[in-house]
């Protein structure tokens, strides 16, 4: 658990830092981290990108309603929805929508864009409710547990 609290935080850090702060020896270290690996406890390390220097300042969550409430609208949609390259999350939630997503762009008139051409467009999709994020005040926290 040490280990993947650590690997949390950052990632990138040695495996000789990592076997210090956890206080094992650097081999005991190695092979724990590859089976954290090899068993899915981590599914991947990649480096946060800072949204504002590519040009993806807008933070925008969408929720979605569906037209029905079956396996195969619900399966049909999520297909769709994998293959959005601007869509950072798509969560199925219980409560007044179906769906919500997460997604980034340069600004409101890009996302006006997006949700007529291809948003609205998805398979099901009866309605949509946007909400432009003002201000990220905790975002993509590492989880604690």
């Amino acid at each position: 658990m040490k280990l993947l609290r650590l690997l949390g935080r950052d990632g990138r850090m040695a495996n000789a830092e990592l076997a210090r702060r956890a206080n094992i020896s650097p081999a005991t270290c190695h092979r724990r981290t590859q089976r954290l690996f090899a068993e899915g406890y981590v599914r991947a390390v990649r480096a946060e990108i800072d949204p504002q220097r590519v040009d993806r300042g807008a933070l925008v969550m969408v929720g979605v309603v569906l037209d029905r409430s079956t396996k195969e609208s619900f399966a049909a949609f999520e297909a769709a929805a994998r293959r959005l390259p601007f869509l950072l999350d798509c969560h199925l939630v219980a409560g007044d929508f179906d769906y919500f997503l997460k997604i980034r762009v340069r600004d409101m008139a890009e996302f006006n864009r997006l949700h007529g051409d291809q948003l609205i467009g998805l398979p099901g999709v009866r309605q949509t409710r946007t909400f432009f994020v003002m201000k990220e005040v905790v975002d993509n926290a590492p989880l604690d547990f």
